[in-house]
């Protein structure tokens, strides 16, 4: 049952509405020659993050997995997409629901499932869990729990290097419930008034956890604000993995080249609730439907039988060595270990407690 009241449509009705055109078009990899282990690299990859955050939600029901868990299935396209744009040394900062993104950025799934355990094998040593992954050889500086609070931290990496003369980029993944933070316009003037090599990446799926874009910002075209600081931005389809990596590869070609902070509006759904907490009574049953018809791998999976470029087989054996991946990675968690009680004020004060 949706609780949108008023004399319009729904607001997420409205907004499909409004993008129905564009959302329902072909893959972008439909206009182009595109080669054959790049675009099964690209499935993998979404489907690597899909089958983990399934495993996960299956764990976390087992009591496996505790604390809070924020999937990502429905945007894949998004950080697989992205991903093959930066650079080792390029920096990513990203939200709590983050998990698709450090897989894509090449974290082993070893070590997010040991730390979605808690166990000190973890990316984080088992402190940060599902909404704090962190890898610092990977450049990969981790899910931040508080709603923009990500956005000042990527401004200073950028600033960082800017001012040390290197050339690197940093990706800036959030949600569109960030535009409404002061942390967001600040981040934005200052990434503009300084020209930072900056890639905002703004994931829009329509809901900032229960509430509807409509029904909390008046100006629900996220690209414009950016647009306001005068900021190259513009909107794509965030279903449709071609069109992110496009978008993103000229981004950051611009952005090294010096011309200052890009910002992309990925138009995305998550096909999953907020959270695992999260009774999603504020939007149909019919309006998820209708977007995991237009799901990335749905699209992209057909996409590729249609050129030629994937059959039946290649798929089950792509399927099978994900899920070996996969259960190599939750044996790894389980036999992990905790952290020692003696160990649990290490970093915490910089002397003796």
């Amino acid at each position: 049952m949706n609780d949108h009241t008023g004399p319009s449509a729904s607001p997420a009705t409205a907004h499909e509405r409004r993008d129905e055109s564009r959302q329902d078009r072909q893959p972008a990899a439909a206009k182009l020659h595109l080669n054959r282990d790049h675009a099964l690299r690209l499935l993998r990859e979404m489907l690597r993050i899909r089958r983990f955050e399934e495993r996960c939600a299956e764990l976390y029901t087992e009591e496996k997995i505790r604390g809070f868990l924020h999937l990502y299935i429905g945007e894949e396209a998004i950080a697989v997409g992205v991903m093959q744009c930066l650079t080792a040394e390029d920096a990513v900062v990203t939200t709590y629901r983050e998990h698709g993104h450090a897989l894509a950025r090449g974290l082993p799934m070893t070590s997010l499932m040991a730390e979605m355990y808690g166990k000190q094998e973890g990316c984080s040593r088992g402190r940060g869990g599902s909404m704090h992954l962190f890898d610092l050889a990977r450049r990969f500086y981790g899910g931040s729990a508080i709603v923009a609070g990500l956005l000042p931290l990527a401004v200073g990496l950028a600033l960082a290097d800017k001012l040390q003369g290197r050339n690197r980029v940093t990706a800036c993944f959030f949600g569109e419930g960030a535009a409404a933070e002061g942390e967001f316009h600040e981040s934005l003037n200052l990434a503009a008034l300084w020209q930072l090599p900056v890639l905002f990446v703004c994931e829009n799926n329509l809901y900032a956890m229960g509430t509807a874009l409509e029904r909390s910002q008046s100006e629900t075209h996220i690209h414009r604000k950016a647009q306001s600081y005068q900021i190259a931005a513009e909107t794509l389809d965030g279903m449709d993995v071609l069109a992110v990596e496009i978008a993103a590869r000229q981004a950051v070609a611009a952005i090294r080249a010096g011309e200052g902070p890009r910002f992309l509006e990925c138009q995305t759904y998550r096909f999953r609730a907020h959270s695992m907490f999260d009774a999603q009574l504020y939007r149909d049953k019919a309006e998820v439907e209708a977007w995991k018809k237009k799901g990335p791998l749905l699209r992209f999976g057909h996409w590729l039988e249609e050129a030629g470029l994937l059959d039946v087989a290649g798929r089950a054996q792509m399927e099978a060595e994900i899920e070996a991946e996969l259960a190599a990675a939750v044996a790894f968690a389980e036999a992990g270990t905790w952290e020692s009680v003696a160990d649990l004020l290490k970093d915490v004060y910089t002397g003796e407690p």
